[in-house]
Order: structure tokens, then C-alpha cells, then sequence
């Protein structure tokens, strides 16, 4: 199967400044990774505390470090030669609700959409809309990253209605949809499908194993569901970058079953 081109807003890319690439070598097989796996446009998204933003000079800190790290992974030969188009964002961590996310190094490619996660993977339910909304509230787009994951959501996803609510977009993680982080947040990726709740999906690639981005792709075509496979890991990725809102994402079945005729729901035909 021959797939189109995937721009991928997700990843942990820069050397040696989180949990993802530890060294410049690994940032290139990274890198390399990602190309073999389809995608030609990456915005790599270190973590970053959001709590920072309120603190200035701590803030500056973390930015010259990424500044540095990203730096070094863009003049890089063989970095360069992969055919990725590199790009920078963040991860924010909504530890505080009201992250500054005036400087445009915070966003995804400098534009309006911000990608945030909340701390330990558990959404705080009394109040994790707050900074949804406040972040809309300032002209920012949030897009929740791999809402799937979070333990304290259970297969109703009743826990997340609130945020979509407030306007919050979902991402969710190209190894969910086949299996990589466990068969709860395989379970609870399809049912966000399913119910039509996601705009993006991406590889939150940390340099091990595999990007995965191919593999959900043709698991979606394979069962129907091309369409949306490309609107989640092509056309809406690239929109993003383009600082465009998504296309809708269609619930997934939802063109599976056949209308009936005009004639026979007029007339109550079985």
C-alpha cells in the first residue's frame, strides 16, 4: 500500500533535554526513523513545564537549553539529509491552569495551537477544563495530547466530555491505535474514534522502537477507515502547521451503514 507523505507534531527529538533522544546519535536514528515511517514534516515537542512560564528567569533557562539542543539537531549533516522538515513546539505540562504562552518557542510552530498533557497522566476532573478554556479565552487552540492514555479515564471517556466542551482538540498516539501502550488505551483510542472526538494523530516518538505512524495508518485503512487515517496523520497535521483549523474527522463507521430512501422513511417501510 502506498501511503501519502504524514506530517508528524509530536516527538521527542532534541538531544539530551528529556525523557526522548539522549545523545546526537540518537536524535538522528530518530530522525531516521520518522523518515522510513512516512513522515516529511516533524515538529519536535520537548517537555516543558508550564509552571515556568510564571517563573521568567527559570523560563529562559529551559527555552536557551532547548534553543541550544534544537540548534544542534537542525545544523546536523545527516539530520539534514533525512528529507524531514524539522520544526519546533513543546509538550506544556498543565501543572499550573494558567500557563503564559505568550513566547511562540511554547507553540506548535509559532502559530496558535498549543500541544499541553496533564501531570502523572490523570486528569484533575473538578476543574481540567479551566485551562482549556483559559487558553482559549487568549487566543490559543490547546490540542490535548494522548487523551487515550490518561488512568483516570475509563472506557465511557464520560471524564473527557468537559474539555471538548471547552473547545479542546485531541491527538492521539499512532501506537495506541495499534496496541503499543496496552489494550485500554488501545480500547479507549478507538472508541474516541468512534465517537468522531479526534482531530490529529501523531507518533509522540521518544527514539525507541519504532515511530509507529505507518502501522496505525494501515491498521485504520485495512479496516475501513482510510479516509480518516489521512485526515489524522496527513491533511490535518499539515493544516496545523499552516495555522488552519482541521477538516472534521468523521466517527469512524459512521458511512457504514446505507440510508434508507427518502420513500421509505416517508412511508415507514421496513
Amino acid at each position: 500500500m502506498t501511503l501519502r507523505t504524514a506530517t508528524d507534531f509530536h516527538s521527542h527529538l532534541i538531544p539530551g533535554v528529556d525523557d526522548g533522544a539522549q545523545d546526537l546519535a540518537e536524535s538522528r536514528a530518530a530522525v531516521a526513523a520518522l523518515a522510513r515511517d512516512g513522515v516529511t514534516t516533524a515538529i519536535t515537542t520537548p517537555h516543558f513545564d508550564g509552571s515556568l512560564t510564571l517563573a521568567p528567569p527559570m523560563a529562559a533557562e529551559r527555552l536557551a537549553r532547548l534553543d541550544a539542543g534544537y540548534a544542534a539537531l537542525r545544523s546536523d549533516a545527516e539530520v539534514a539529509a533525512s528529507g524531514v522538515q524539522l520544526l519546533r513546539g513543546v509538550e506544556l505540562m498543565l501543572d499550573v491552569p494558567d500557563p503564559d504562552v505568550r513566547d511562540e518557542r511554547l507553540r506548535l510552530h509559532g502559530g496558535r495551537y498549543v500541544l499541553v498533557e496533564y501531570p502523572g497522566l490523570q486528569l484533575p476532573l473538578s476543574h481540567a477544563d479551566y485551562a482549556m478554556r483559559a487558553l482559549r479565552a487568549n487566543g490559543y487552540q490547546p490540542v490535548l495530547a494522548h487523551p487515550e492514555r490518561y488512568r483516570n479515564v475509563d472506557d465511557s471517556l464520560e471524564q473527557l466530555v468537559a474539555l471538548r466542551y471547552a473547545g479542546a482538540y485531541f491527538q492521539v498516539n499512532a501506537g495506541s491505535l495499534i496496541g503499543n501502550h496496552g489494550d485500554g488505551p488501545k480500547r479507549r483510542a478507538l472508541a474516541l474514534l468512534a465517537r468522531g472526538w479526534v482531530e490529529y494523530g501523531s507518533s509522540d516518538y521518544h527514539g525507541r522502537g519504532a515511530p509507529a505512524v505507518s502501522a496505525a495508518r494501515t491498521a485504520l485503512a485495512q479496516s475501513g477507515a482510510a479516509e480518516i487515517a489521512e485526515l489524522l496523520f496527513c491533511e490535518n497535521p499539515a493544516r496545523l502547521v499552516r495555522d488552519e483549523s482541521p477538516r472534521p474527522v468523521p466517527p469512524t463507521g459512521a458511512r457504514t451503514k446505507e440510508p434508507r430512501p427518502w420513500w421509505a422513511r416517508l412511508l415507514g417501510s421496513r
